[in-house]
């Protein structure tokens, strides 16, 4: 991961003492262990990663990423090396889509929850008696609302696909056009050689259905000749926002609770 950062000890262990301070303040937020525990601490992560263990995978994934962070073994890319890690032992269990074998995305786009958690776990230095829990549940929450955005995402495609579909038949333009519409409609700009490639039709057919599509107003041409690529028109652009769906944040401890104490008192 840092192979190309020669001064940063790529492949060996830390030479010495690393700690993680706050950008903001440059506070020390955590110190790592004594470089001389370190062969022996990784030694011990990798042997329980081989035990035979009745936690739960996303459980033991989510502690196998927080003990090589809390370890901090090398000069630079522990946090990279966690997630990896984590990836690594939900693959090995045959969860290997991405959307369900990695929390990259969501840790991406909370990463002060993200350093936050960690700081609360850490509690200031290595004590390898700290309470992981509040990290279980952060790890645990990050796959249950990847899951969340990935349901959400299908539905909008699903709907966007659908609304395309009929826009194209009640023009009377080919079915097969819904592909470049589709791309469009997400942002992405249309060429001919990438219509035609994923469509299997001749340049000439590309460039009719092309010229087709901007005289419809749902592509807007941009540039000239090689340079030439195709953009959302304004019905594309409204029937992408119409099939969008609210953005949910769901706690589903809260839906636990919620469920039990409905258990608890029915009336």
């Amino acid at each position: 991961m840092i192979g190309y950062e020669t001064n940063k000890n790529p492949g060996r262990w830390r030479p010495g003492a690393i700690w993680v301070e706050r950008q903001e303040s440059g506070e020390v937020v955590y110190e790592a262990p004594d470089v001389g525990l370190v062969p022996d601490l990784m030694n011990a992560l990798m042997a329980s990663l081989n035990e035979k263990n009745t936690l739960p995978v996303m459980v033991r994934a989510a502690l196998a990423h927080l003990n090589l962070v809390m370890i901090h073994p090398f000069s630079d890319g522990n946090g990279r090396m966690g997630h990896a890690l984590q990836t690594m032992v939900l693959a090995r269990e045959g969860i290997v889509d991405p959307a369900f074998s990695s929390i990259e995305e969501y840790l991406g786009r909370n990463t002060p929850e993200y350093y936050a958690v960690l700081e609360n776990v850490g509690q200031g230095a290595w004590r390898s008696q700290n309470d992981p829990l509040p990290w279980i549940k952060f790890c645990l929450v990050a796959h249950y609302r990847q899951a969340e955005t990935l349901l959400r995402r299908t539905k909008e495609v699903s709907r966007l696909w659908d609304r395309i579909e009929k826009e194209v038949k009640r023009l009377g333009l080919n079915e097969r056009m819904t592909w470049a519409l589709m791309d469009a409609a997400n942002g992405l700009r249309v060429r001919n050689s990438g219509y035609r490639k994923a469509v299997e039709i001749s340049d000439e057919v590309a460039s009719r259905d092309l010229r087709q599509l901007v005289e419809a107003h749902l592509l807007e041409a941009q540039g000239q000749r090689r340079g030439r690529c195709y953009t959302a028109g304004a019905w594309l652009i409204e029937a992408y926002k119409a099939t969008r769906e609210p953005r949910t944040r769901t706690d589903p401890f809260a839906l636990v609770e919620s469920k039990e104490k409905r258990l608890e008192d029915p009336a």
